[in-house]
C-alpha cells in the first residue's frame, strides 16, 4: 500500500511540473507578442518630418523622395516639395492605415501608381499630371475625394471608363485643366463636380447621364453659349442644389434648369440680355440668385413668382431701366420686406432716377399707380393695358414696356421643336418676295446684317406710337421649323440690334406700331387685338463666319465717311510737318557740309595767296610753291633766291644744302658723348644725339 501511495504522489508531482512548464511557455509567448507590437508602435519618426501620433508632417521640406514612414500613419502631409514619380516608393502601398495624402504642389508628371489601397482622400493639385489611367485608379477602390486642379489633364487623356472601379467617389475637382468637354464615364456616386476654368464649349444631352446623385456643379470660366447647350442637359440632374455658370457667354439662362432642389444659381458675368418668363419657375427652394455683371435692363412680370425661399438677390452691374415696367418688382420687394437682401438694384435710366435704388422710388411708383388707375399706366398693378402718360411722369420720355419672349433669342443647337403662336407674320409656305426693307401705311422698316450672328433693324414712322412690337422668325427647311421671338420696343427708339442669331440663316423680321393701350400681355399673345395695321416685314440672311467680311468693311467705311474730312486734314497736316522737318534737316546738313568744304578751300587758298610768288623758285610744278623738304636725317633743302629778276622759265636752278643746327648748340654729327659712328646717315642720329623731335625742323 505504501508503495502504491508513493507512485501516485510521484505521478501527481510530474503532472504539476508539466503544467507549470506549459504555463511558463504561454507567458513567454504572450510577452514576446506584446513586445513585438510595442516595437511596431515605436517606429522612429523620419528625422526630416514631424509626427503627431498618426499625423505625419513632411510638407515644405524640399524633399525629392518620400522617406520611410511609420506603418501606423493615417494622414500624410507631403505638399510643397520637389517629389516626382521616381520619389514615390513602392512601400507606400503597404501602409494599410493611411486615409488621406496631400501631394499637391510637387513635380509629378503621371498619376501615382503605388498608393495605399485604403486611401479615402487624395490631393494632387498643382502638378503636371496629363493622363488618368484606369489601372492606377483601380488600385484605390475606397477613394471618395480626388483633387486634380491645376494640372494638364485633357479630355482625350482620360482613359475610357477611368472611374469605373471607384464606386465610392463623391467629389472630383478638375478645375484649371485642358478639358474641352465633359468627361465621360463619371461614377454615379458623384455628388460634387468642379470643371471651372477649362475650355468646355459644348454640352450634349448625354453629358450628365447617370449622375442623379450630383448636388453641386461648377462650370465657371468656360466657353459655353446657348447654342451649344442641349435643351435637356441639366434636367437630368434632379437632385442638384447648386449650379454655377459664371464667366461664360450665355445670353439667357439654359433651358429646363433643375428646379426641385436647386438652392443656389450663379449666372453673373455672362452676356444675359433678358430673363425669359418662366425660366425660374418651380424653384421654390432657391435661396441665392446672382445675376450680376450682365446686360439686363428689365425683368418680366412674374419671374419670381415661385421664389418663396429667396433670401439673396444680387443684380449689380446691370443697366437697369427703372420705369413702370419694374413696378411689379418694387411691389414684390416691398412684400418680402427684410426677409430678402438685395444688392445692386440701382437705376441707370431714366436720367431723373439715375443712381437711385429701386426701393427708394416710392413717389415715382405711386405715379405709376395713379396713371394705371386713370387708364394710362404702363405695367401697373392690375392694369390690363399700358399707355404713355405714366411713363412721362417718371422719366420724361417713353418707358419701355416689359418684354415678353416666347422662346430663347436663338434656337438651341439641339432644339427641333417649334413654337408658332398666332402672330401676324407672312405665311412662309407662300411665295413672298421679301427684301431688306418693307414699307407699310405708317411704318418703313429696314434690316441689315452686321455679322454672322447679328442683324440691325431700323425704322421710321409717319405718326408717333407708344411702342412697337418687333418679331423675328428663323426660317427652317419647312413651315413647321424655326421659332418666333418677339419683344416690345419703346416708342422713342428707331433701331434695334438682334444678336446671337444662327449663322448662314434666313430671318423674317416684322414690326407693327402699337397704339396706346395695346401693349398688354393679352395683346402680345393674341395677335389680332394689337393693332389694325398689318405688320411690315423684311428678310435678311446672316453670313458665314468663315468667310471674309469685306462687305462689312465697306459698310463700316460708308458709315464713317463723315469723319473722313477731319481725319484727312489731320493726316495731311502731319505729313506736311514731317516732310518740312526732314527737308530742314537735309538742308541744314548740306549747308553745314558746304560751309566746311568752302572753309577748307578758303584756308588753303588764303595760305597760298599769303606767300608771294617770287619768294621761291618753282619746284617742278606751279601748283606747289611750298618749301621742299627731304625727310632724311638732319637735312633740309630750300630753294636759293635768284640773283637775277624772276624769269618765266628759269634755265638753271641752284640749291645749297644747309646743316640744321639744333637750338641747344649741339651738332648733328657730333653727339655730346662723342660716340663714333653715332648715326651718321641714319634716322637715329638726331635722336641719339639728344635732339628732341620738336627741333627737327629748326633752321
Amino acid at each position: 500500500m505504501a508503495h502504491e501511495g508513493v507512485a501516485e504522489l510521484r505521478d501527481f508531482l510530474f503532472l504539476l511540473l508539466l503544467c507549470l512548464t506549459l504555463l511558463v511557455e504561454v507567458l513567454e509567448c504572450a510577452a514576446a507578442a506584446s513586445q513585438g507590437l510595442d516595437s511596431e508602435r515605436d517606429v522612429v519618426c523620419p528625422s526630416v518630418c514631424r509626427c503627431d501620433e498618426d499625423f505625419i508632417y513632411c510638407n515644405d521640406r524640399g524633399l525629392s523622395a518620400i522617406p520611410p514612414l511609420p506603418p501606423s500613419a493615417t494622414v500624410l502631409y507631403l505638399q510643397n516639395n520637389h517629389i516626382d514619380n521616381a520619389g514615390l516608393p513602392t512601400s507606400l502601398e503597404h501602409l494599410t492605415t493611411v486615409r488621406v495624402i496631400y501631394l499637391y504642389d510637387n513635380e509629378l508628371d503621371d498619376f501615382p501608381m503605388h498608393l495605399p489601397p485604403s486611401l479615402r482622400e487624395l490631393h494632387l493639385q498643382d502638378n503636371n499630371i496629363r493622363v488618368l489611367p484606369r489601372a492606377a485608379l483601380a488600385r484605390l477602390p475606397q477613394l471618395e475625394k480626388l483633387h486634380l486642379d491645376d494640372n494638364s489633364v485633357s479630355t482625350v487623356s482620360i482613359e475610357d471608363q477611368a472611374f469605373a472601379d471607384n464606386p465610392r467617389l463623391r467629389l472630383l475637382f478638375l478645375s484649371r485643366n485642358h478639358l474641352s468637354s465633359i468627361p465621360s464615364g463619371l461614377p454615379a456616386s458623384l455628388e460634387e463636380l468642379r470643371l471651372d476654368d477649362n475650355r468646355i464649349s459644348t454640352i450634349p444631352t448625354h453629358a450628365f447621364r447617370g449622375l442623379s446623385s450630383l448636388r453641386r456643379l461648377v462650370l465657371d470660366g468656360n466657353l459655353l453659349a446657348n447654342q451649344r447647350i442641349a435643351d435637356d442637359t441639366f434636367s437630368r440632374l434632379s437632385n442638384l442644389t447648386e449650379l454655377s455658370l459664371v464667366r461664360n457667354s450665355l445670353q439667357t439662362p439654359p433651358l429646363n434648369l433643375p428646379s426641385a432642389h436647386l438652392q443656389r444659381l450663379s449666372l453673373q458675368d455672362n452676356a444675359l440680355i433678358h430673363m425669359p418668363r418662366g425660366s425660374l419657375d418651380g424653384m421654390r427652394r432657391l435661396q441665392r440668385l446672382d445675376l450680376s455683371g450682365n446686360n439686363l435692363t428689365t425683368l418680366p412680370r412674374g419671374l419670381f413668382r415661385d421664389l418663396e425661399s429667396l433670401g439673396q438677390l444680387l443684380v449689380r452691374g446691370n443697366p437697369w431701366h427703372c420705369g413702370c415696367n419694374l413696378r411689379w418688382l418694387y411691389d414684390w420687394l416691398e412684400a418680402k420686406g427684410n426677409t430678402i437682401t438685395v444688392r445692386g438694384l440701382t437705376c441707370q435710366s431714366p436720367e431723373r432716377v439715375r443712381d437711385m435704388p429701386l426701393r427708394d422710388l416710392t413717389s415715382q411708383m405711386d405715379d405709376c399707380e395713379l396713371a394705371a388707375a386713370g387708364g394710362g399706366g404702363v405695367g401697373g398693378a392690375g392694369s390690363p393695358g399700358g399707355g404713355q402718360a405714366g411713363s412721362n411722369r417718371i422719366g420724361g420720355a417713353g418707358v419701355a414696356a416689359s418684354s415678353t419672349t416666347l422662346s430663347p433669342p436663338q434656337g438651341s443647337l439641339f432644339t427641333l421643336r417649334s413654337k408658332r403662336p398666332g402672330l401676324g407674320l407672312p405665311d412662309t409656305a407662300m411665295d413672298y418676295t421679301l427684301g431688306s426693307s418693307g414699307v407699310g401705311k405708317n411704318l418703313a422698316l429696314n434690316v441689315k446684317p452686321l455679322s454672322h450672328d447679328s442683324i440691325r433693324v431700323t425704322w421710321s414712322v409717319a405718326q408717333p406710337s407708344s411702342s412697337f412690337r418687333l418679331s423675328w422668325l428663323r426660317l427652317g427647311t419647312s413651315a413647321a421649323m424655326g421659332s418666333i421671338t418677339e419683344t416690345l420696343v419703346r416708342g422713342d427708339r428707331r433701331e434695334y440690334l438682334l444678336t446671337a442669331l444662327q449663322p448662314v440663316s434666313s430671318y423674317i423680321i416684322c414690326m407693327v406700331p402699337l397704339v396706346s393701350g395695346s401693349g398688354s400681355k393679352g395683346s402680345m399673345i393674341g395677335g389680332d387685338s394689337d393693332s389694325d395695321e398689318a405688320p411690315v416685314c423684311a428678310k435678311a440672311e446672316t453670313s458665314d463666319p468663315n468667310l471674309t467680311e469685306v462687305d462689312q468693311g465697306d459698310d463700316k467705311g460708308s458709315e464713317q465717311i463723315t469723319s473722313l474730312p477731319l481725319a484727312g486734314i489731320i493726316g495731311g497736316a502731319t505729313a506736311i510737318v514731317s516732310l518740312a522737318f526732314i527737308f530742314g534737316i537735309f538742308c541744314w546738313y548740306g549747308h553745314r557740309a558746304g560751309r566746311l568744304s568752302s572753309r577748307d578751300h578758303y584756308n588753303r587758298s588764303s595760305s597760298r595767296k599769303s606767300k608771294h610768288y617770287d619768294d621761291y623758285i618753282e619746284s617742278g610744278t606751279k601748283k606747289d610753291t611750298t618749301i621742299l623738304e627731304i625727310r632724311g636725317p638732319g637735312f633740309q633743302m630750300t630753294p636759293m633766291a635768284a640773283r637775277e629778276p624772276l624769269q618765266p622759265k628759269p634755265i638753271r636752278e641752284d640749291y645749297i644744302i644747309h646743316t640744321i643746327f639744333p637750338s641747344n648748340g649741339t651738332g648733328l654729327y657730333k653727339p655730346p658723348n662723342h660716340v663714333a659712328n653715332s648715326g651718321y646717315g641714319t634716322n637715329r642720329g638726331y635722336r641719339e644725339g639728344g635732339i628732341p623731335d620738336i627741333d627737327y625742323s629748326y633752321t
